[in-house]
């Protein structure tokens, strides 16, 4: 919680002990930074506020205004961003906001800065929530079309079982330190105009360097989130991690932390923006490299879990990288991989793939059998969603006869004449979990890893993608991609009375035979070749007599 006396500064001595501090400048290094129109619109009005609250309120100090973090990284390095950090100085951010909004509704200050009726939006106070990531109640308004939040300056002090941090009032070199990166922890101070940079953040920035604050094997043991998030970030920006900080992201220690003190909702909001980002091949190779894969992935509510074998892993995740970076119209990837979403499934199903080698539990035959332990890691690892951890156990089950029918196509086997094989089979894939083609897709990167097929561009690389390519153009030449959606000539109501008989448990199977009928004559617009064969399989399908 904050501590505070009537939200204005209280005492700012540091925390951390001096053997953890970087040695910093007398003065922070300094830059400046070029708003556009509407960032200065922003700042005038924030500064405003600031004066009003100067000359209305009794402070100790003026206030201060600082815009923090990810907006000032971006901005150095020409990326625009509608999110906004603004750091205050003496009081807290729902004080100030609320003040700020005071002043916006005097006629003087609507005029003065242009402001219309969309320009200003709801203060929306959004509460401590360290599960969350929220150390610190913020409050946010939306303001000139930018989510601007607002929170005061901060330090942490830390506890040996908990990443929930004790939070007081700090200065602006104690926040800059807190932060999990020295390129997250600049400031662009609104009242002189220029960056401030207590750590070693614009060296960074020109270095391409992801590196701590403060010590790296304290600051991961503090929060072992970091550990995943300077993965991410150094993944998004391609930049490279601090060699410090990567002895220790895989030490035992760290990684036992971050079992114990990291709820799995967190670690999977980070691999969710890992995977959805620009280069989710890059950070799954640091996962792969740091050693977290083990903590990462699996159920950690199961300590005798067995161990996947992710010596080969990654060839998958760099077979699925290939396929995304050469996509043409029909390639491979173009064919399996049609929605930012499924992109994003695609990649999990590749982090998950190590798993596909590691038997099943047995099954004692009472209930349903116990899940893959592909289907654990996403459930219990990342928290994935029910409908993408169904996806996982899908792509598990079906894997065998994705794997039979593509060799039948590689070896020109009799049956891939049999269009009704494929069509059934595709619908069967698709009729629990969706995403056939992500099950394919899973077949694929998973036999890769298998095979050790080799580099991209090499001989047996080339002959491995050349086998599923021929796979999925049979398939298309055969026109069974959209199988699944396939509109049935004559639905349950209208074949149980043509068989004169009332609907029962045979009915779904009667249906199937009925698809596959159509299936093998897809020019046929009349139903009866298709009762026709239904009728001949009475005993078969248990369909009772007239």
């Amino acid at each position: 919680m904050v501590k505070r006396k009537s939200d204005v500064l209280g005492d700012t001595s540091s925390n951390q002990p001096p053997s953890q501090i970087r040695r910093m400048a007398a003065q922070p290094a300094t830059t400046t930074i070029e708003l556009t129109p509407k960032e200065a619109q922003l700042k005038d009005l924030l500064l405003d506020a600031a004066s009003f609250i100067d000359k209305s309120s009794k402070l100790e100090k003026p206030v201060v205004l600082r815009w923090a973090g990810g907006w000032v990284r971006d901005k150095l390095l020409g990326i625009q961003s509608h999110d906004i950090d603004t750091a205050i100085n003496v009081m807290t951010g729902e004080a100030f906001a609320l003040k700020l909004c005071e002043l916006c509704e005097q006629p003087d200050t609507i005029k003065k800065h242009s402001i219309t009726e969309s320009d200003i939006g709801n203060l929306h106070k959004i509460a401590r929530n360290p599960e969350k990531s929220k150390h610190l109640e913020t409050t946010t308004i939306k303001l000139f079309g930018y989510d601007v939040d607002f929170v005061n300056l901060r330090k942490e002090t830390y506890t040996e079982d908990s990443r929930n941090p004790q939070m007081e009032f700090g200065t602006a070199e104690e926040d800059a330190l807190r932060r999990d990166a020295t390129v997250n922890a600049l400031f662009y101070n609104l009242n002189t105009g220029k960056v401030e940079d207590f750590t070693t953040g614009l060296t960074d920035m020109k270095s391409k360097l992801i590196r701590t604050p403060l010590e790296p094997f304290q600051t991961f043991m503090d929060d072992p989130l970091r550990v995943l998030r300077l993965v991410r970030f150094a993944s998004r920006l391609e930049f490279a991690i601090d060699p410090a900080a990567e002895e220790v992201m895989g030490d035992h220690r760290v990684l036992d932390a971050l079992r114990v003190k990291i709820s799995r909702e967190r670690i999977g909001v980070e691999i969710e923006k890992m995977l959805k980002g620009n280069h989710p091949r890059k950070s799954l190779e640091y996962i792969d490299k740091l050693g977290l894969y083990h903590t990462t992935f699996t159920d950690p509510s199961k300590p005798d879990i067995p161990r996947p074998d992710i010596s080969n892993w990654k060839l998958a995740y760099d077979c699925l990288d290939s396929l995304r970076r050469n996509k043409t119209p029909g390639s491979i990837y173009d064919i399996l991989v049609r929605t930012d979403e499924a992109a994003y499934y695609a990649w999990v199903l590749t982090a998950v793939c190590p798993w596909e080698n590691v038997e099943d539990q047995p099954h004692t035959g009472k209930g349903r059998a116990p899940p893959p332990f592909g289907t654990l890691a996403a459930r219990e690892g990342i928290k994935a969603t029910t409908k993408l951890c169904d996806l996982v156990t899908a792509a598990h089950n079906h894997r065998a006869e994705i794997m039979s029918l593509v060799t039948a196509v590689s070896e020109n086997a009799p049956i891939i004449a049999e269009r009704d094989k494929f069509g059934m089979a595709i619908r069967r894939w698709d009729s629990r979990a969706g995403h056939w083609r992500l099950q394919v897709l899973y077949a694929l990167v998973a036999e890769a890893m298998d095979l050790a097929v080799g580099a991209e561009g090499s001989v047996a690389s080339n002959e491995f993608l050349r086998k599923w390519q021929m796979f999925l153009d049979h398939l298309q030449e055969s026109g069974v991609m959209e199988a699944p959606s396939l509109k049935r000539l004559i639905d349950g109501t209208q074949l149980a009375k043509e068989l004169g008989v009332k609907p029962g448990k045979w009915m779904a199977q009667a249906l199937d035979v009925c698809i596959a009928w159509q299936l093998r004559h897809p020019e046929a617009t009349d139903p009866a070749g298709a009762v026709e064969e239904v009728q001949s399989k009475r005993a078969e399908l248990g369909i009772p007599g007239q």
